[in-house]
């Protein structure tokens, strides 16, 4: 307990192996970040200023966008300074921000995923139903449940790691995260593995219903060629953002409070990294790119400009 007060800095050893790169993965990182800024915008900018995407589909994925720029501005930043320092250190209350933006990045996400499913089932299993069942104002509740509860759910989890002192500041990852820094509690802990436990019999349960969702919506779409071909354009992308987030977030889970995965620092760093790098990058390009009405009304944005700049 008296070493606990001395805890003011948190040393980030997950960078310790690749010294001899890190001009390279600075670049590297520098570009992909600047990328996730690039496309996210973009398509949050288009779904806002054309009314034609003011529906559910868009909406939804204009939260997804917005989350992707939320959750790796709680990374990118610091890892590009790291990357250019020879120790990589944050202040106490700076780890706290970080893991809180990284984790409620993380269940907003797979909140959000779901909804969007939620979305793509009643629009093809219930079609003539769809604008009763999905009005503006579902639309509203849904993206506030979607959003409210990762962010009660990580202060929730937040708070209750405050209260556990520290007896040690060292992190063998590159970004803060709750369970990395609870491994140095100078007092046993219960609850915060409970409330660990919880928050995945929830994303199991959405897991569930995402499962359930697209077995109703495969079951409707094989029965005619149109079901198929819109079940292609506008589901098959969100699947494979959705298997992908979900494998690289599951076993960052289960690392974070399993110290015995025998495994090397850089292959856990690019394993921990990928949720940070593969849905902000995907989303709008696989995802949204891929809907005709965005990558129209992007082209159209893209040449009214081409045209503004001959002229001037």
């Amino acid at each position: 307990m008296e070493n606990s007060t001395q805890v003011k800095l948190f040393y980030l050893f997950g960078l310790k192996e690749t010294f001899n790169n890190k001009s390279v993965y600075f670049i590297l990182s520098l570009i992909t970040y600047l990328l996730i800024i690039t496309v996210n915008l973009t398509l949050i900018i288009t779904i806002i200023q054309e009314k034609v995407l003011h529906e559910p589909m868009y909406i939804f994925l204009c939260s997804l966008c917005v989350n992707g720029l939320y959750g790796t501005a709680g990374f990118y930043p610091k890892f590009l300074l790291d990357l250019q320092s020879d120790v990589q250190v944050i202040s106490y209350g700076g780890c706290l921000t970080q893991a809180y933006v990284i984790y409620t990045s993380v269940l907003c996400e797979i909140s959000t995923l779901t909804v969007m499913s939620y979305d793509r089932y009643v629009a093809i299993c219930r079609p003539l139903l769809y604008h009763t069942i999905v009005t503006s104002l579902t639309v509203r509740k849904l993206l506030l449940l979607s959003w409210c509860y990762p962010l009660f759910a990580g202060l929730i989890s937040l708070i209750s790691a405050v209260r556990i002192p520290l007896c040690g500041s060292r992190i063998d990852k590159i970004f803060c995260d709750i369970p990395s820094m609870l491994k140095h509690a100078c007092l046993p802990i219960t609850i915060n593995p409970i409330l660990n436990k919880c928050i995945i019999v929830v994303h199991f349960l959405q897991i569930l219903f995402i499962v359930f969702s697209y077995c109703k919506i495969v079951r409707t779409c094989v029965k005619s060629a149109k079901g198929r071909t819109k079940f292609t354009q506008t589901c098959v992308p969100h699947l494979i953002t959705m298997v992908i987030f979900i494998t690289v977030t599951l076993f960052d889970t289960l690392q974070g409070w399993n110290s015995n995965v025998n495994i090397t620092l850089n292959m856990r760093n690019a394993m921990a990294v990928q949720f940070l790098v593969i849905p902000p990058v995907f989303n709008p390009l696989i995802y949204g790119l891929n809907l005709h009405q965005i990558r129209s009304a992007v082209f159209r944005k893209c040449n009214a400009h081409k045209t503004i700049d001959v002229r001037h």
